[in-house]
């Protein structure tokens, strides 16, 4: 077994620890083992892919039907290139 040492409680928070302690019959020390035990039991979340969370981020419920719209194609001349594709001297 390993023990573990957590500083900087709360009083609060250490007095609650005692009191529902105290309602199970319990020491403080084995009510904080079963309160770590009943947090930590579940099942971890299987991590999600990036396109998995930006999907959920940004789907509605139910989808989105969009009409397709056709592109618009024209040449460029030289100084009609966007800035960041322009070049000293070209």
């Amino acid at each position: 077994m390993t023990v573990v040492t957590i500083r900087n409680i709360d009083d609060a928070l250490k007095a609650r620890l005692r009191v529902r302690a105290a309602m199970h019959g319990r020491s403080t020390e084995d009510e904080a083992r079963d309160i770590l035990r009943s947090a930590l039991s579940t099942e971890l979340p299987r991590p999600r892919s990036l396109g998995e969370a930006i999907h959920e981020r940004f789907a509605v419920p139910g989808g989105v039907d969009l009409a397709e719209s056709p592109r618009a194609c024209r040449s460029r001349s030289r100084g009609d290139r966007p800035r960041h594709q322009r070049h000293l001297g070209s």
